[in-house]
């Protein structure tokens, strides 16, 4: 698992909640008497378990900087919690769970993984009836935005999913997307099949090039080794990047992500209560920082 450190951008975010949480108690708001129970069950689960206690949660790439800020200042707010976090793509994730990972919380980006484990899904997506997610705990967490980026000083003026789309045609420009297995590639079929796209036909003409999951589409774009790649707006803020165009809703549908306590979870009652913790509005504010919407 990656046990990942606290960036330069997930500093600011954390910057960003820490002032967020002081005016959330000046004005003695709901929200913040909300985020204080919760840390109040989780100091309590802590202490019942002899003080130290480590929540092990697998999370979609894009989520990096974000979870990794807040799972720091909850720990900060509940002495003894710790995280463990494993960010990759979300098919690699939930191929680690139903190979018998630990893990206590699950956050994907997108429902297909998450109806994969999820005996409550149709039949028709979890194909092996796959029975690892505690439905009852369930919940739609985030949204975000799939965006078309290029390098910094691209020279290939692309500027819109319509020339994206007129470049491909052509086939004199290198464009980067994610594998079929991540849900960034499979938001991005979708864009290419909008516009009439045979992408086996392109990648056998040596012009799309794929990543294992959206940090790595977004690197080839930042190392300027690819002229355009199709990535989530979040993961564009923290690489610096300006999109260049925004995927409408009929290209690709909504990106939402979905969260949940897993059946098997070593500690599904902290777990639950960190869930709620990402549902305060102190939570949203770390996430909103960097282009999430709560839901």
């Amino acid at each position: 698992m990656n046990n990942t450190k606290i960036s330069r951008r997930s500093f600011l975010a954390a910057a960003s909640i820490a002032g967020a949480a002081a005016a959330l108690t000046a004005c003695g708001s709901s929200a913040s008497s909300t985020a204080s129970s919760v840390a109040g069950s989780a100091a309590a689960s802590s202490e019942a378990t002899g003080g130290s206690m480590e929540l092990i949660v697998f999370a979609a790439a894009s989520l990096t900087e974000t979870l990794t800020a807040i799972g720091e200042i909850y720990s900060a707010e509940n002495p003894g919690v710790t995280f463990s976090f494993n960010f990759d793509s979300s098919g690699t994730l939930k191929t680690q769970i139903q190979e018998g990972a630990d893990c206590d919380l699950f956050i994907s980006a997108g429902q297909k993984q998450m109806n994969q484990l999820d005996s409550t899904a149709s039949a028709d997506v979890n194909t092996e009836g796959l029975d690892f997610v505690d439905s009852d705990s369930r919940v739609d967490l985030l949204e975000n935005k799939v965006v078309l980026c290029v390098p910094e000083n691209g020279d290939k003026g692309i500027d819109s999913f319509d020339s994206l789309a007129e470049h491909l045609k052509a086939g004199d420009i290198l464009f980067c997307m994610g594998n079929s297995d991540v849900p960034v590639g499979q938001y991005t079929q979708k864009i290419l099949a909008y516009y009439d796209l045979d992408e086996e036909a392109l990648a056998a003409a040596g012009v799309i090039t794929y990543g294992s999951n959206v940090k790595e589409v977004t690197t080839q774009i930042t190392e300027a080794s690819v002229d355009a790649g199709v990535v989530y707006c979040t993961d564009a803020y923290s690489a610096g990047l300006t999109p260049v165009d925004e995927a409408t809703k009929e290209m690709c549908g909504q990106v939402i992500y979905p969260a949940a306590v897993l059946k098997a979870a070593p500690n599904a009652e902290a777990a639950r209560e960190f869930l709620a913790y990402l549902q305060t509005d102190r939570a949203a504010t770390v996430f909103e920082s960097v282009g999430f919407t709560a839901l």
